[in-house]
């Protein structure tokens, strides 16, 4: 096992305890953590099937509202479900308390066109589903890939953000890394509930798969020596590399699996859906997208963001 400098390891614990603290020191704007039930939703917990150009289709963009949209602005507040440890798209600023990032702006600005208060709930990945069909929340904006299988159960917006399924490694064998040939046997990490423990385990079975239930308790066990990698999104990988630049490295790599973003909400809330695909689709086009991605992504993938068409028609 290898040794982790106090220093560093002093500062996941520091982080730790500031997302302890958080969850604790509730605001108008924040709610504690929900009880963590399984996510059926995940390609291993329910009947496979394959994910084609038409999962990504959404309902056409409209501002007309309907029950869901007048539900919302009669209650005057969104209940958004977020991460709160996934740096860069929605993590808890230590010196604010305040949850922030690329998915914490486009959960924001959908509550500002709504003309309702943005009450945001941390939860983890597997909480994702049941909390919609629940209607303890509104909608999710928590880097949730669109699939087929989630459409089962849930609505999704169009995609907003095209992120790609790479892995983390230790520093020294991020140097000699090819691709998940070299993961064999090799303990990985990825948030359960996720695609990205089920697509680690498909891609390469003999990879020895350890689930967490958050990608910081991934980097927990990365920097205690209980793993040597991590997998997850680009995005959520990058973040993690922010955290820890001495160990961590993300090498060059071709993605392993398209993971198409979209905002999550209840199946029947068709209208809500609209809505938000038409305040996406403005986003995009009055250039507030592009500023909130070069803000909290760019500086750290250093890349243009993926090319994604949004895409509408669904029925």
């Amino acid at each position: 096992m290898s040794r982790v400098p106090t220093t560093i390891r002093g500062v996941v614990v520091a982080t730790l305890a500031a997302l302890a603290l958080g969850a604790c020191s509730y605001s108008t704007t924040s709610l504690p953590p929900a009880k963590p039930p399984t996510d059926t939703s995940s390609p291993a917990a329910a009947a496979s099937c394959t994910t084609t150009a038409a999962d990504l289709r959404s309902y056409d963009p409209s501002r007309a509202g309907g029950t869901a949209v007048n539900r919302i602005k009669k209650a005057g507040v969104l209940r958004v479900g977020v991460s709160a440890d996934t740096w860069l798209l929605g993590a808890r600023n230590a010196s604010t308390n305040k949850i922030e990032g690329f998915d914490i702006d486009i959960a924001q600005r959908i509550a500002d066109e709504l003309g309702v208060k943005i009450q945001l709930r941390v939860i983890n990945a597997g909480q994702r589903i049941k909390l919609l069909d629940d209607r303890e929340l509104d909608i999710v904006v928590r880097n949730m890939t669109i699939n087929c299988t989630r459409w089962k159960d849930i609505a999704f917006s169009a995609e907003y953000y095209h992120a790609g399924q790479k892995v983390l490694l230790r520093s020294d064998l991020a140097a000699k890394y090819t691709g998940p040939q070299d993961l064999a046997e090799v303990k990985v990490c990825a948030p359960a509930g996720t695609t990205s423990i089920d697509n680690i385990r498909e891609i390469q079975p003999e990879a020895v798969a350890e689930p967490a239930d958050t990608h910081t308790g991934c980097l927990v066990k990365f920097q205690q020596g209980g793993v040597d990698a991590i997998t997850g999104d680009d995005t959520v990988l990058a973040g993690l590399v922010a955290q820890d630049k001495i160990y961590a490295a993300v090498p060059q790599q071709e993605a392993l699996t398209d993971e198409p973003y979209g905002v999550g909400a209840n199946q029947d809330d068709v209208d809500l859906v609209a809505f938000i695909n038409a305040v996406l689709q403005q986003m995009r086009s009055d250039g507030t997208w592009q500023k909130s991605y070069d803000k909290w992504l760019r500086p750290a993938l250093k890349v243009d963001p993926a090319p994604f068409q949004p895409a509408y028609g669904r029925r």
